[in-house]
């Protein structure tokens, strides 16, 4: 390839003496321009494609250092020689200072070597070129980079920074310029804040990579702290010896940051912030060894909210999660720091109590959470009760590891369930064969409802002064293959539990329906068929639609169905149950409140219920003889104001009966008149219309069994 030789002379002579001289290069190797004034060269170079310019600084238009000047103003890059005069040597010296590329003396234009020359500084410019090249892509790169890059000499000075390292240390490349590394990249580590050795200053002493130690922190010139990692390296010259450093590295605090909230969200509940399950576990075992070493005890509180499903398929998910953390931060204020109150899922709490002296100091604990669970929680404008069960476990009586402490006080709450709720009852022995039965009685439950195993019984209402039957109770009961007839107070609580009490009502109301007008149909006479309504039931999103079609398949009048919930229900959600009730009273259904003065209503919102029957506990009817039925006269003097019928549940003696006629009740129910009886046997009473005396014969095995719930 020839390269492009343009000179710049006035002087013919000396032109042709370079043209002679370039031509007799042994390859041709120059394609020779001349021009006679500054003004033509600079026209020339303008078009490009010139690898050397031989110029003359003294032109008709340009002379001396002005003339090199302008020419290294438009092609800085292009290899310049400037022809002198051998009494101008010191101003030829100058233009090598400006950044010329050599120059040639007029007594040397016709030397053989003129062409080598040339050719070496066209090739070496070449070279020059591209070198810069590279090094500018180089930079480009590693300033278009995320990760800083440092590098430092032999003595760990340092030489180049790229942007993102002026960005992460806070200093400028031409500031850090010969500092230390140890200065401009200060670090330390993240948990001690010890000052941490640069690998820097190991790669140049070991000659090999290294890496940051972990958990590193990189002190930028302003102070802010940023975690990094990185890695280092020696940077080697051509015979293989190390002439300095580089070290890359990165900001990972965003990523350390995911990795803790991973590691957080591991270990606790999503909605409340408390320890689950795992976490849990871990401070459970370490609270063994603890107690071990102390000889202290530990407890496991184990706490299931009371009818917590109610809530959320009546008023949803969303204000189901907020109750939950309204409920957290309830118990948090219950327990001391040193404890842990954890969600397990769903409405399962479970407590941590460590550094107790004494087994029973729980049972303050668990007090102190039944008081302050009893409050009133205001969850968007609902205002809404709640109670907790809790079983109780302790270390080391009732387990020796997490699993198994926390496995009895589950055992303990279903036990606390079944005495009531709303109380708290402590692990034992034979705790678990009521669970295995529990479990068994579970299994067996979810095949009932296919298998047609459940029956209704019928206990007949009686107007206390006439003796004429106005009505009948539908009953539960579960005529197991194998068990034989099974009361409610052993399944429905288990039937709630395991979300099969929904089903199973829709059945007892469909069933008690069509009975009642089987009845109409035979032509026997039959006011109302009452039928309790569970918790669970009421609060179904598709409660009301469901008695709707129930009513609609059978055939049955409103107005003769009874509908019993307790006061205790109702009062869950004053605003959403008495919504439900109106529209069940639209229906001409009658409301009836079962188990009255059991539960905590007032007067005010009573008043608001569209109510027609009031069903005096037959705790208090109980209770006639020993406290001159003081309460049963309250209830049945309130129903009257209230322009409300009063029924007396539980009805068993002589003295009970007369105590209730002189306190003008209406009606009553209870084994005084009649045992619950089937359907067939029912039908026989109400041939008659009346209920002959029955015996009292002991405890009252199927009155209760009315309530699911």
């Amino acid at each position: 390839m020839a390269y492009q030789v343009l000179i710049i002379t006035s002087d013919a002579t000396d032109a042709k003496s370079l043209e002679n001289v370039l031509s007799q290069s042994e390859d041709g190797a120059f394609d020779i321009e001349w021009v006679t004034c500054l003004s033509d060269g600079l026209e020339r170079l303008r078009a490009g494609d010139i690898d050397a310019i031989l110029v003359d600084l003294f032109l008709s238009d340009s002379q001396g250092i002005a003339t090199f000047d302008q020419l290294f103003a438009v092609v800085p890059q292009t290899p310049i020689l400037a022809l002198h005069a051998t009494d101008n040597h010191m101003l030829a010296k100058e233009t090598m200072q400006r950044g010329a590329q050599g120059h040639l003396s007029k007594d040397y234009f016709s030397n053989s070597l003129v062409p080598h020359s040339l050719r070496n500084i066209i090739q070496r410019k070449a070279v020059e070129e591209s070198l810069f090249i590279e090094r500018t892509r180089a930079e480009i790169t590693l300033n278009s980079i995320s990760d800083a890059v440092i590098s430092t000499d032999m003595a760990g000075n340092i030489d180049y920074l790229n942007t993102a390292a002026e960005n992460m240390t806070g200093w400028l490349k031409e500031e850090a310029r010969g500092y230390p590394i140890r200065e401009v990249m200060r670090i330390i580590n993240s948990e001690t804040y010890n000052p941490v050795s640069n690998p820097v200053e190991l790669v140049l002493q070991q000659d090999k990579p290294m890496t940051l130690a972990a958990d590193s922190i990189l002190i930028r010139r302003d102070g802010n702290e940023v975690a990094i990692e990185d890695s280092a390296a020696p940077i080697h010259d051509s015979n293989g010896r190390i002439r300095g450093a580089v070290i890359v590295f990165h900001d990972v605090t965003p990523a350390r940051a995911i990795v803790a909230k991973m590691a957080y969200l591991a270990q606790h509940d999503s909605l409340t912030n408390l320890p689950n399950r795992a976490l849990l576990n871990d401070r459970i075992t370490q609270a063994i060894e603890l107690a071990k070493r102390r000889g202290t005890y530990l407890a496991l509180l184990f706490l299931d909210l009371d009818n917590f499903k109610h809530i959320n398929d009546s008023l949803g998910h969303s204000t189901g999660d907020k109750l939950l953390q309204s409920i957290a931060q309830d118990l948090s204020t219950c327990v001391r720091s040193s404890d842990t109150v954890s969600r397990l899922g769903g409405d399962e709490f479970v407590i941590l109590l460590t550094q107790d002296k004494h087994a029973q100091d729980a049972a303050l604990t668990a007090d102190k959470i039944l008081t302050v669970l009893a409050k009133p929680h205001t969850i968007a404008e609902h205002v809404l009760y709640i109670t907790t069960s809790i079983g109780i476990s302790v270390y080391p009586a009732d387990g020796q590891d997490p699993e198994t402490l926390i496995k009895n006080a589950d055992i303990a709450m279903y036990h606390a369930k079944e005495r009531g709720r709303n109380n708290y009852q402590f692990f034992k022995n034979d705790m678990n064969l009521r669970a295995f039965e529990r479990l068994a009685i579970e299994t067996h439950l979810r095949y009932a409802l296919m298998r047609q195993e459940f029956v209704l019984y019928y206990q007949p209402k009686v107007n206390l002064d006439s003796g004429k039957i106005t009505g009948a109770e539908a009953l539960l009961r579960w005529k197991h293959p194998e068990w034989g007839l099974v009361l409610p107070d052993r399944f429905v609580q288990i039937a709630e539990d395991c979300g099969l009490i929904v089903p199973i009502g829709r059945w007892v109301l469909r069933e008690a329906c069509a009975q009642a007008k089987r009845w109409e149909a035979a032509g026997l006479k039959l006011g109302s068929i009452a039928v309790n309504i569970s918790a669970l039931e009421f609060r179904f999103k598709d409660f009301v639609a469901g008695v709707q079609l129930i009513l609609n398949e059978t055939g049955l009048d409103p107005c003769h169905l009874q509908l019993e919930i307790t006061e205790s229900v109702l009062m869950r959600d004053v605003e959403s149950s008495n919504l439900i009730l109106q529209q069940l009273k639209n229906m001409g259904i009658q409301l009836a409140v079962d188990d009255f003065g059991t539960g905590y209503s007032s007067l005010s919102y009573l008043h608001q219920f569209s109510i027609d029957i009031l069903k005096i506990d037959q705790s208090f009817v109980r209770d006639i003889s020993c406290d001159n039925g003081i309460i049963a006269s309250a209830v049945i003097a309130m129903g009257a104001s209230l322009k409300q019928l009063v029924i007396a549940e539980g009805v068993e003696k002589q003295d009970q009966l007369a105590f209730l006629k002189t306190q003008h009740c209406e009606e009553g129910q209870g084994y005084f008149f009649s045992r619950p009886i089937i359907a067939e046997q029912f039908a026989q009473l109400l041939t008659t219309g009346q209920c002959g005396k029955q015996e009292n014969q002991g405890s009252n095995d199927g009155y209760r069994s009315a309530t699911i719930e």
